[in-house]
């Protein structure tokens, strides 16, 4: 039997553009300069610690070496762009067909969007994939499996399905040590425009994809609760919830900068031809289109493969970017209702979505699968793995003159000597997750006795 609520599914822009913080709902704050509160979310995450670690944190390919590819700074950088360029135009086509919202914030959601996906990768753990199976499979099973008697259910789903996503949420709103309450302090249509996967994590399913760790529940329910998110879940169920309709365009953001970004970083990096490559970005476009992209191309008189890519692929961002708000607008009805299932890329006109899935395929075949990418990825997991174990082993034996020694070197704001288990282990994992791929390098070498600090 479904909630009350669930009867009455459809949201309103209204309601769902909310420049209200968490934890300063009911304080008054002097401002000093004519900001928007979501510009405010924005500036806030720039110039953050966790967005600033972003920058060694590996996008697709190892870190850079001679050749620059995209790490999850410039990734971020990125799809925060499209993601403002999403959000204006949708904006203004709900502008011009209900003038009756000209008096609401529905103009702030490019600046929403866009600060959304700035914040949309800051939970991913070092190496990406690899790192959130290692924490995974670290509990489910490694020596970790051994605690899940000694720990509740709920706490022991979110942690062997440890997410990316969840951790941004947490991230952003969880009060660490030395903190203020709320976290960042963010806009609740920033901080539900993040979350991909609006339930907990004993709904995840299959995918184990969820949005938020028992520890912050509440604090997405009291975001959901105001803004009139739909509840999809009955009395008794786990939470769960509708998307919050700007989670669609900062997903669709996501979606064309990773696809067609790493197409151009395979490239620059050999591993897809200059023929190759062509083929792959001029099939988004029809026969007319192709050979205007062909004739600029020749006027610009460019001659280096990699410049030629870089302005098919911008041409691509462009198409894609187009499709998808039509996208959006074609079905804002079901995406008020809660009931549009997947991504706006599978709603988007059938050329440019084969083209798409045909880069999708090519991607996960020649790039995702790839020795370089591959390399990192066992290297990476072999990496956290082992910190995970002797981080864990220090704090469930915190008497032993080792484990005292790897506790000493935790920053305090992770409560890693709380009395209580669940916040220890979490503790671990938020210190671990939160670590660049080089400094997670650093400190395995170090605590394996594989280097010494040079002084």
């Amino acid at each position: 039997m479904l909630s009350e609520r669930e009867n009455n599914t459809t949201m309103n822009w209204k309601q769902l553009i909310s420049n209200k913080r968490l934890g300063q709902e009911y304080r008054h704050l002097e401002r000093h300069d004519d900001r928007t509160e979501f510009k405010r979310d924005y500036d806030r995450l720039i110039f953050s610690a966790p967005f600033r670690r972003l920058q060694n944190k590996t996008q697709v390919f190892p870190l850079p070496g001679s050749v620059f590819v995209h790490n999850r700074l410039t990734h971020s950088l990125e799809v925060a762009s499209v993601g403002m360029s999403l959000g204006s135009d949708v904006a203004q086509h709900i502008l011009k067909s209900r003038p009756e919202l000209q008096d609401s914030m529905i103009e702030q959601i490019g600046q929403i969007v866009s600060t959304a996906c700035l914040a949309h990768d800051l939970g991913n753990p070092p190496f990406g994939h690899s790192g959130e199976k290692a924490i995974q499979t670290f509990f489910s099973e490694g020596a970790g499996s051994e605690l899940k008697d000694k720990v509740a259910p709920e706490f022991w789903d979110d942690i062997t399905h440890f997410e990316g996503n969840a951790n941004a949420f947490r991230l952003l709103t969880h009060q660490f040590k030395g903190r203020r309450p709320g976290g960042f302090v963010m806009t609740y249509s920033t901080l539900a425009s993040i979350v991909k996967y609006p339930h907990a994590s004993s709904a995840a399913g299959k995918k184990g994809k969820f949005g938020f760790f028992q520890s912050e529940q509440e604090y997405y329910k009291r975001i959901a609760d105001e803004m009139g998110i739909a509840c999809k879940s009955a009395p008794g169920e786990p939470l769960r919830y509708a998307r919050h309709p700007l989670v669609y365009l900062v997903e669709a953001a996501d979606d064309i900068c990773y696809e067609i970004m790493d197409i151009e970083d395979a490239h620059k990096l050999k591993i897809l031809s200059y023929a190759e490559t062509e083929r792959l970005l001029l099939d988004f476009f029809d026969e007319e289109q192709r050979r205007h992209i062909v004739d600029r191309i020749a006027n610009e008189q460019l001659e280096d493969p990699n410049e030629k890519v870089v302005y098919m692929r911008a041409s691509v961002i462009g198409k894609l970017e187009n499709v998808c708000v039509e996208a959006f607008l074609q079905h804002e009805e079901e995406i008020l209702e809660g009931t549009l299932e997947g991504s706006l890329i599978d709603y988007i006109n059938p050329q440019q979505r084969e083209a798409y899935r045909r880069c999708a395929e090519l991607s996960m075949k020649r790039i995702y699968r790839s020795r370089p990418v591959l390399d990192v990825e066992l290297s990476g997991y072999k990496i956290m793995a082992t910190l995970m174990e002797q981080m864990i082993e220090a704090v469930m034996n915190p008497h032993r003159y080792y484990s005292q020694q790897l506790i000493e070197r935790v920053s305090s704001q992770y409560d890693i000597t709380a009395p209580q288990l669940e916040t220890r282990l979490m503790a671990v994992i938020d210190y671990i997750a939160g670590m660049t791929d080089v400094y997670a390098l650093d400190v395995y070498q170090k605590i394996n006795g594989i280097s010494l600090p040079i002084v």
